[in-house]
């Protein structure tokens, strides 16, 4: 089984010993070379990773790398092994090519833990945090141009719980098609947000955006047999959660937009 899992970085740092991970340079465009795969060759969106953020390596990984399963983690994210548990290196904690091999024997796909927010909805949220106008212009591209998507939306919208990250790993065949929907979608998006009147952090929006829409699509291929595995994140380095759920009650009750990732 040829499994290729590419890591989004933007600058160096450690990376898995196996060679299944491939660490990938994203928003590489202009940009001095850190050592790893970069993602402005071949066909490409690199230079639009200012608003994309890592989605311009999963549209690499879409267009330029064959394998049999292909997935994407993050630099500092990456999903869990079972089989080892070292307090000392976390990098010995990450999924192995054998437990990918595993749950792609019974599973279609392999999504990240819930991300729960409880007193949010994940429309709510998106709009307490950003600007709920981004959720409205997808709804209505997908009403449109994706009517069998509708159902599934109105469900991923009022629930309290998500897949996050854009991490998953699934079969070539299902990451084209996720890729084909998506990147479509997006697309029509920006013929609608005028970006002008953002700066560099708001502008982020298409990647945070793509993290429900991921959502969205897993919630119909789930309800037409698709069948998902939920595997824990580990984080290669320390969560400040006292900060992150700061903002979040601040957002929630009191109107404070998000100006930073926590």
């Amino acid at each position: 089984m040829d499994i290729k899992i590419i890591v989004a970085a933007h600058k160096q740092y450690k990376m898995p010993d196996s060679k299944m991970y491939i660490p990938l340079q994203v928003g590489a465009k202009g940009k001095p070379s850190i050592g790893y795969v970069r993602d402005d060759k071949g066909d490409n969106i690199s230079d639009k990773n200012p608003t994309y953020c890592e989605l311009t390596g999963m549209y690499y990984a879409w267009k330029n790398m064959d394998a049999e399963y292909l997935g994407l983690v993050h630099y500092r994210r990456y999903f869990a092994s079972n089989a080892t548990c070292s307090d000392k290196d976390p990098f010995l904690n990450v999924l192995t090519p054998e437990e990918v091999r595993y749950y792609m024997s019974g599973y279609d796909i392999i999504v990240p833990n819930k991300r729960k927010y409880y007193i949010e909805s994940l429309y709510s949220h998106y709009d307490h945090t950003f600007d709920g106008r981004h959720l409205k212009v997808a709804y209505s591209i997908i009403a449109k141009h994706y009517p069998e998507y509708q159902s599934s939306c109105d469900k991923v919208y009022r629930r309290t719980w998500g897949y996050m990250f854009n991490m998953f790993i699934t079969n070539k065949k299902l990451w084209d098609e996720y890729c084909t929907w998506l990147f479509d979608i997006l697309g029509r998006m920006e013929d609608y947000i005028d970006l002008s009147k953002y700066d560099a952090f708001e502008s982020r929006l298409f990647g945070r955006i793509s993290e429900i829409l991921f959502n969205v699509w897993l919630e119909y291929k789930i309800e037409h047999g698709l069948k998902a595995v939920e595997v824990k994140c580990i984080h290669m380095e320390p969560v400040d959660w006292i900060t992150k759920g700061t903002a979040f009650l601040k957002a929630k009750f009191f109107g404070h937009k998000y100006t930073k990732s926590f």
